[in-house]
């Protein structure tokens, strides 16, 4: 889908720092059942969900994943930590905003604290991506909070702390980049959905770095499905509930975790399942999202879910009504 997104809805700060509170934002619903798109607010949420639907929320915490790294000719960048691999290394984004600068295979960068960062090579022939092995004094997650900052793009108006970056019912931490579609829930709405008969249930998928300048397929990231959510799972459908993901990476965890007969299983490991319309999904009946980019490889899973019409009318109605796009914007409700 190809569209053009104005730079005046992109969401340039936090909502509780435009509006009343975190949950402050608007979400558009496509309702299947009815064939509708409404416009609505995420604080109607409720009113969209039943008793007996199981709403399943990814608990990976976010790092102050970006570093400022000097090259060997004195020049300043910023370095995205992405994704620990195995073997003690990692993949890394070099950032060179405003002017492109062609990296190399063994070039070392220098990190804060006396770290250093060598190049290895591309990841998959990415033109953004690196496999690279870190020399630090530390275990990742302590370096980065030691002398990292939040992943921040340039439509983000200034540097916010890394609180900004996390969901209430963040546990794990291991993303670089915030799984933003649960931002806007607060302990008060996960309460009232609990008292409504909405169940709630947990995994993890640890997101990497995802460019705005790059639509890249997903890369390996992460994940694990406990086997309590995964009986929650297949309770919920058993019994006729629909199963809600918040957020593509919980889609992508649940369907990697599937076994022949299509059933949710416990697991864990790295995922690299794309999904798109050709695969379809398994798992999922709705979904809660954010509003992607023109060409973002996520609106392909969304179309999985709900159809190429249903994806294009709800997004030409969050462009003639305004929506916000981007991590601190407006939510896309799936139903």
């Amino acid at each position: 889908m190809n569209f053009a997104l104005p730079k005046e809805l992109e969401a340039h700060v936090p909502p509780e720092l435009r509006g009343s509170g975190r949950d402050d934002v608007r979400m558009i619903v496509s309702d299947r059942a009815s064939g509708r798109t409404i416009d609505a607010h995420f604080r109607e949420l409720p009113q969209f969900l039943r008793a007996g639907d199981l709403l399943v929320l990814n608990t990976s915490a976010t790092l102050p994943a970006a570093l400022t790294a000097i090259r060997d000719n004195d020049e300043e960048i910023a370095l995205h930590w992405s994704t620990s691999l195995p073997g003690g290394l990692a993949l890394v984004e070099p950032r060179y905003e405003p002017r492109k600068v062609v990296m190399h295979a063994g070039e070392v960068l220098a990190l804060p604290g006396g770290g250093k960062a060598t190049l290895l090579a591309p990841y998959r022939k990415s033109s953004r991506l690196w496999i690279a092995q870190l020399d630090i004094n530390l275990p990742i997650a302590q370096y980065l909070h030691r002398w990292g900052r939040p992943i921040r793009y340039p439509y983000v108006e200034q540097q916010f702390p890394i609180e900004a970056y996390q969901t209430v019912y963040a546990q794990r931490e291991g993303s670089a980049e915030m799984p933003s579609a649960g931002r806007a829930f607060t302990r008060q709405m996960l309460a009232c959905l609990r008292a409504r008969g909405v169940g709630i249930t947990r995994l993890v998928l640890h997101t990497g770095v995802a460019s705005l300048e790059s639509h890249e397929a997903p890369y390996d990231e992460w994940y694990e499905v406990p086997h309590r959510t995964a009986e929650r799972v297949r309770d919920a459908k058993e019994k006729g509930g629909r199963v809600i993901a918040i957020g593509t990476t919980v889609v992508r965890a649940l369907e990697s975790s599937v076994d022949a007969n299509g059933d949710v299983i416990g697991s864990r490991g790295w995922t690299d399942v794309v999904i798109t319309p050709e695969r379809g999904v398994r798992v999922v009946d709705g979904l809660l999202t954010g509003l992607h980019e023109p060409r973002a490889t996520h609106i392909a899973m969304l179309e999985a879910i709900a159809g190429r019409a249903t994806i294009e009318r709800a997004y030409e109605v969050a462009l003639e009504k305004e929506y916000l796009w981007h991590e601190f914007g407006d939510l896309y409700l799936i139903v």
